[in-house]
């Protein structure tokens, strides 16, 4: 019988710096920077491997969950105790298809409400008064008393978690609900969750804020004393920084907007009389999950570290310091092409969420972008929490990437870059000011432009949009609302709930608000709950808060859009142009020599024609120029691309575009591969493009299509 096996004696420990002269044996000069490391969009350098040695100068990994910095999560038990809520936003705009919603998502699973309202809401303007667009689009449409009890019927706010996304201002809204539980007999000392009011997210979104900021944080302020009074387990103020992410944003940015808008609300609220253990813990942040896998986990880790370290700095307790996280799954990587890929992009964003310790998430529905999700699609992008929580069993896990070397390294760097970009905005004068002067949409702009670069390279891959594309595919329907109809009918509600309410006791209680409305206590949201009850519409008390107010707010918008949009509206072009013609647009594959000689880049070229929805003629290859020139000429192709190796190519590449331009000038000719030694030769003889790894995809096909009349 043999001896034991000796690991230490068998397999002797090799030091870093044996494993850098390894990797240089290997590389044979080329510079390891280049060719192994890789650089994010958060400026970030991926290492190929990470080793023990990576986190010596990282205080924070030898904490535990529930310690400070709270890198590991605010809670020893974490998950284990106190699951992610499931969180799904309900985006019905009429109430009581809202309901419906609701209550049968909420019987299957869901634990959190999570309400979106629609652009009138937002803005506090009644149906009547908004423009028809803004009625219905993007959520609920709420005006009045009866508009909430239909939404809400047999919802009991007391018993789960809600989001109320109000916008920038959340005193109608809480004065809704409040009038509500009061009816109902309800106490609202049980309320959990979020009163979402964010007027900076809002302004950074629509461009304009319609009311001076100062009355936006006397509102915000009103709202959390009534809290504190009412509620005292409600968040009152939200920071949304998920536009940034949607507008092609990375990381570090979405972690420094975070930390400046917070402490612009911070200070507001402390010059309107509340203290810093009063504020921070009724903070609720919204961020965006986005698709680089570790780099999400560790932005949420380092988020509650950095705020960890904000509050200290400004007093708080070790409880202010505990950071509530909310997320989405992100839409700028989801598409209209292909939709049912989005199910796995949102499965592994969904698993970014919970490692990186959310305390509560949506996930979107895969036909979210494009249309009101129906019950399929809720229930499947329902279950992707389910699937994680109770056969993946992510809830029985404290912090899973902790002592990670990657992700712990990746993590203490998000956060001193994020520190030393948050540093950067309050040196010019704070949040606010960073929007006025348009720097964060400038910054976010050029990290879109890169994203942008790359995908139009294919570098970064939309499968089955921009790579992989399926022409069997069948495009899903988009259900367009009608806005005009739904304008009519909701007016038609709101005209009838108003001419059942006493007019004299309405107007005497929307006096007492507009009277109280300089007052930065609970008194003022106290009347409105008052007017609420006495027949008030959202509108009105918007209007009895602002008065005759014309001054506004505006800054440049975030250029919010999806990152596949190009390549789906290059592919819907050529689409569009099959259903009117009946007839596809067609390349024809010169293919020259044997099978294995052209088949490689004929089947890149189909592949990537493919992409802009256009069809291939393919064959089994030439034997002589003749053969193919014929051939080309014949199939009446107004394109065609030339496939073989670069080997062959200088002895057929000038007599075959020769003999196809002279009898077809107007020819597109393509030719797959990038013959260094050959390219300036090759174009004198009449090649027009070089198909290749780094074509510019979006550019070559857009040139396609306009050659063969797709596009003008």
């Amino acid at each position: 019988m043999s001896e034991a096996l000796d690991i230490l004696q068998a397999f002797p420990a090799h030091t870093h710096a044996d494993w850098l002269e390894a990797v240089d044996k290997q590389l044979k000069g080329k510079p390891f920077d280049k060719v192994l490391v890789k650089k994010t969009y958060e400026g970030i350098d991926i290492q190929p491997m990470y080793f023990q040695h990576d986190l010596d100068k990282l205080d924070f990994v030898n904490t535990l969950p529930g310690q400070l910095p709270y890198v590991r999560g605010t809670s020893a038990s974490a998950s284990v105790v106190n699951p992610w809520e499931i969180a799904q936003e309900i985006t019905d705009s009429d109430p009581e298809e809202f309901n419906a919603a609701a209550l049968n998502d909420l019987g299957r699973g869901q634990n959190a409400l999570n309400v979106i309202f629609d652009n009138a809401t937002c803005k506090g303007i009644n149906p009547d008064k908004a423009a028809a667009e803004d009625v219905g689009k993007g959520g609920l449409s709420i005006a009045t008393m009866a508009d909430f009890e239909k939404a809400f019927k047999d919802i009991d706010f007391t018993a789960i978690p809600m989001q109320l996304h109000c916008g920038f201002s959340g005193v109608g809204m809480t004065a809704l609900l409040a009038a509500h539980l009061k009816k109902q007999g309800t106490n609202p000392q049980k309320l959990t969750g979020c009163i979402a009011v964010d007027p900076l997210s809002y302004l950074a979104v629509q461009g304009s804020l319609p009311l001076p900021l100062s009355q936006a944080y006397d509102e915000m302020a009103q709202v959390t004393h009534w809290g504190l009074a009412n509620a005292p387990e409600l968040q009152t103020i939200a920071v949304h920084v998920d536009p940034y992410q949607r507008s092609g944003g990375n990381a570090v940015q979405e972690v420094a907007y975070a930390m400046a808008t917070a402490v612009e609300y911070v200070r507001a609220m402390q010059e309107r009389g509340l203290t810093i253990d009063e504020i921070a813990p009724r903070i609720m942040f919204a961020f965006s999950i986005g698709a680089d896998f570790f780099m999400e986990i560790a932005k949420f880790r380092a988020t509650r570290m950095v705020w960890c370290q904000i509050v200290e700095s400004f007093g708080g307790n070790e409880e202010s310091r505990k950071m509530r996280i909310h997320a989405r799954t992100s839409t700028w990587n989801k598409t209209h092409v292909d939709p049912w890929v989005n199910m796995l992009r949102v499965s592994t964003e969904a698993f970014s969420g919970v490692a990186g310790g959310v305390d509560s998430m949506h996930v979107s529905p895969f036909d979210e972008i494009f249309r009101q999700p129906n019950e399929f699609s809720r229930r499947i992008a329902r279950n992707v929490h389910i699937v994680l929580r109770d056969e993946g069993h992510f809830d029985k896990v404290v912090d899973p990437a902790g002592g990670c070397w990657y992700v712990e390294t990746i993590t203490g760097e998000i956060a001193k870059k994020a520190w030393e970009q948050f540093q950067e905005i309050e040196k010019q004068g704070g949040m606010f000011t960073f929007l006025n002067a348009g720097t964060p949409q400038q910054q976010v702009a050029e990290i879109a432009a890169q994203r942008a670069k790359n995908i139009a390279i294919r570098k970064d891959r939309f499968v089955g949009t921009n790579m992989y594309p399926n022409l069997l595919e069948k495009p899903e329907s988009t259900d367009e609302l009608d806005a005009f109809a739904f304008q009519a009918d909701r007016v038609e509600q709101v005209i009838q709930y108003e001419g059942q309410a006493d007019q004299a006791a309405r107007d005497a209680a929307l006096a007492q608000v507009a009277a109280s409305k300089k007052n930065v206590t609970a008194d003022t949201v106290e009347k409105a709950i008052a007017a609420a009850s006495a027949g008030a519409t959202l509108g009105d008390l918007f209007q009895a808060l602002r008065g005759e107010t014309t001054t506004t707010e505006t800054v440049t918008p975030l250029n919010i859009h999806r990152g596949p949009e190009p390549f789906e509206q290059l592919r819907r072009a050529t689409e569009a142009y099959t259903a009117q013609t009946g007839a596809t647009p067609k390349l024809f594959l010169a293919n020259m020599g044997p099978i294995p000689q052209h088949k490689a880049r004929a089947d890149f070229s189909t592949a990537f024609f493919n992409v802009g929805a256009f069809e291939t003629i393919g064959n089994d290859g030439f034997g002589s120029v003749d053969e193919a020139a014929e051939a080309t000429l014949d199939s009446g192709a107004k394109a065609v691309v030339i496939c073989s190796t670069d080997t062959d190519y200088p002895e057929v590449v000038q007599p075959l575009v020769s003999k196809i331009k002279s009898a077809q000038p107007g020819t597109l000719i393509i030719l797959a591969g990038y013959p260094q030694d050959h390219i300036e030769s090759f174009k004198e003889a009449g090649v027009d493009e070089f198909l290749h790894i780094r074509s510019n995809a979006l550019e070559l096909l857009g040139k396609v299509q306009k050659h063969l009349g797709v596009t003008a």
